[in-house]
């Protein structure tokens, strides 16, 4: 059985939002992510996957988006044995200053350029990849427009 988890690359003003985990969390406390949760059971329903993200986004960092497209999906085992799939998605900001709206989840929020995020090789690997092919997918919806 897997938990299923959804993540936004959210874009903005040439920056990509990322947040400081709280180190209350369970798994990779204190470690910087990508914004999102897990997907909770809801019985027969669609967009399941687009409305949790967009819900988690809110509850954590205040922030509304659009236009979400798929990215990329993984697997991993969290620090705590779970088995998660990671589902990440483009996320295009559409209002709302991000803060650290859920303390128990995120201590403080950062805006920074893809290449500050792909240089730096304190971030995880996975955090880095991801903003490498979002990007990608971004530059490509670019050129396409």
């Amino acid at each position: 059985m897997f938990v299923v988890n959804v993540e936004g690359a959210i874009y903005n003003d040439g920056k990509w939002l990322l947040i400081l985990r709280s180190k209350k969390e369970e798994h990779a406390g204190g470690t910087l992510s990508l914004v999102g949760g897990k997907v909770d059971q809801e019985g027969n329903s669609t967009d399941i996957l687009e409305r949790t993200l967009k819900r988690e986004i809110y509850e954590e960092v205040g922030v509304e988006v659009t236009d979400l497209v798929y990215v990329n999906s993984t697997t991993f085992v969290t620090d705590y044995g779970a088995h998660v799939v990671d589902i990440v998605f483009l996320c295009k900001h559409l209002s709302g200053e991000a803060f650290a709206k859920s303390m128990d989840e995120v201590d403080d929020v950062y805006w920074l350029t893809t290449d500050e995020i792909i240089e730096d090789t304190n971030l995880p690997s996975y955090v880095r990849n991801s903003i490498r092919l979002a990007d990608k997918v971004r530059i490509k919806q670019t050129d396409s427009a």
